[in-house]
C-alpha cells in the first residue's frame, strides 16, 4: 500500500521533515512493508525554503544582512536543484520573529535585508525567484528592499530618506535609474495568501500593523503615508496600488513587487505543491497523511492541509489531517476530500509537554488513525 506523508511543520516543536518521519514511524508499526513517500511541505511561510531545497536537492546559502531593526542578522536563501531558482523567506531577513515584542515598531522596521538577499542571489546567478512574504516585521511598503536594490527615494531637499514606514511621508521622488538591471532579466513568484489592498480599513496598516507593534496613532499615520507612497508609485509606473489585491501583503512589499518587478503572486501551498511534484507523487497512492500545529477555520483559506487535500481530492484519495490542536470552524474542510481531522494530544497535558512529546504523539496518532481506517475498510469488505 502506497501512502503519501505531506505535513507542514508543527511550529515550536517539529520541522516538516521531522513531522513526516514521525508519521511514517506510526504507519510502519501497522504496515511495516507500506510504501511511504515523504514530501514535507509548507504554505509559503516558515519552512518553505527547507521544503523546496529538500525536494529538489538544492542547497542553502547563509549571508549577513541588515535586520528589520537595522542591526545585522544572519539570514539564508536556498538555491534549488536547477541552480538558477532561488527561494527566499522574507522572514529570514525582515521577520517579526527577529524582533522582541517590546521593541517592535513598524515606523522604523525595514525590508532592506530582503533586498540584500535578492541582490546576493542575483550575484549567484539566480534569475528565477520564489519569495515567501509571510511573517514580516515591516510596514514600509517595500521601500527598504527597493533601496537595497539601487532605487533612490528622495525627500524635498534631494536627500535619500532613511529606513522604515515612518519615512514614507518624506518621499517626493522615486529615482529608479539604478535599480539593479538584473531584476528585469528575472521573474519573481511571490508566495502569499494575503489579498488585502495597500491602504484603507482592510489595508496593510490597519489589519497587520498592530501585531507588528503599531499603536492606533501609528496605524493611522502609516496608512496615510502608504497612500502618499501609492500616489508616487502610480505617477511613476502607472500602477495604482491603493486598492490592488495583494498590494498590502507583508506591510506593502506585495505592492512593491507588483509595481517594480516582473512578478506573479500565487498561493504559497500551490507553489510548493508544484515544485515538490506532490501531485505526481500521489499517483497510485491509497492514502495521504498531512497536518500542522493548528487546524481551524483559517485552514480552508490556503493552509497546507487544505492544499494537500485539494490535490488528493482530484485523484479520489482519502486524506487524514493530524493536528497539534483543533480550533473552531473545521466542518468545511470535509468538503475538500479530508477524511478526518485528529488531534495528537491524547490525554490532559500542558502545551509545553505536548510540544516536547510532539514526535511520539504524532507517531502514536498516525498509528491509531491508520488502524481505525483499516478496521473500517475490513468491516465494509466483509
Amino acid at each position: 500500500m502506497k501512502m503519501i506523508i505531506a505535513p507542514d511543520s508543527f511550529k515550536g516543536s517539529l520541522s516538516a521533515p521531522e513531522a513526516a518521519i514521525a508519521i511514517e514511524a506510526g504507519i510502519k508499526k501497522v504496515l511495516p512493508d507500506a510504501h511511504t513517500v515523504l514530501v514535507p511541505v509548507a504554505d509559503g511561510g516558515e519552512g518553505t525554503m527547507e521544503s523546496l531545497i529538500t525536494s529538489t536537492y538544492g542547497r542553502r546559502v547563509e549571508v549577513d544582512v541588515t535586520g528589520p531593526m537595522h542591526v545585522p542578522v544572519k539570514a539564508a536563501y536556498g538555491i534549488l536543484g536547477d541552480q538558477v531558482t532561488c527561494v527566499i523567506e522574507m522572514a529570514s531577513a525582515s521577520g517579526l520573529i527577529l524582533v522582541p515584542p517590546e521593541v517592535r515598531n513598524p515606523m522604523i522596521s525595514t525590508t532592506y535585508g530582503t533586498g540584500e538577499l535578492i541582490r546576493r542571489a542575483l550575484d549567484d546567478g539566480c534569475r528565477n525567484f520564489i519569495v515567501g512574504i509571510g511573517g514580516s516585521a515591516t510596514n514600509d511598503g517595500g521601500i527598504g528592499m527597493l533601496q537595497a536594490l539601487g532605487v533612490r527615494l528622495l525627500d524635498a531637499d534631494g536627500n535619500e530618506v532613511g529606513f522604515g514606514g515612518g519615512e514614507l511621508h518624506r518621499i517626493v521622488e522615486i529615482d529608479d535609474q539604478n535599480l539593479d538591471s538584473r531584476i528585469r532579466e528575472s521573474h519573481f513568484l511571490i508566495a502569499s495568501d494575503v489579498q488585502n489592498p495597500l491602504i484603507g480599513p482592510n489595508g496593510a496598516s490597519h489589519v497587520f500593523g498592530p501585531q507588528k507593534g503599531a499603536t492606533a496613532e501609528m496605524v493611522e499615520s502609516l496608512d496615510r503615508s502608504l497612500g502618499m507612497w501609492a500616489d508616487l508609485v502610480q505617477a511613476k509606473t502607472g500602477i495604482s496600488l491603493h486598492q490592488l489585491e495583494g498590494a498590502g501583503a507583508a506591510g506593502g512589499i506585495g505592492g512593491a513587487f507588483q509595481s517594480f518587478f516582473p512578478s506573479t503572486m500565487k498561493r504559497g501551498i500551490d507553489i510548493v505543491i508544484e515544485y515538490t511534484k506532490l501531485g505526481e507523487k500521489m499517483q497510485d497512492a491509497a492514502l495521504v497523511f498531512t497536518g500542522e500545529g493548528q487546524v481551524d477555520y483559517q485552514t480552508a483559506s490556503g493552509k497546507t492541509p487544505m492544499g494537500v487535500a485539494q490535490e488528493a481530492q482530484k485523484r479520489g484519495i482519502p486524506v487524514f489531517v493530524l493536528a497539534g490542536s483543533i480550533g473552531s470552524g473545521i466542518d468545511t474542510l470535509y468538503e475538500y476530500g479530508i477524511h478526518s481531522v485528529t488531534s495528537i494530544v491524547n490525554r490532559p497535558m500542558s502545551l509545553a509537554e505536548a510540544m516536547e512529546q510532539a514526535s511520539d504523539l504524532l507517531a502514536q496518532t498516525a498509528e491509531q488513525v491508520l488502524r481505525t481506517y483499516l478496521s473500517g475498510t475490513h468491516l465494509r469488505s466483509s
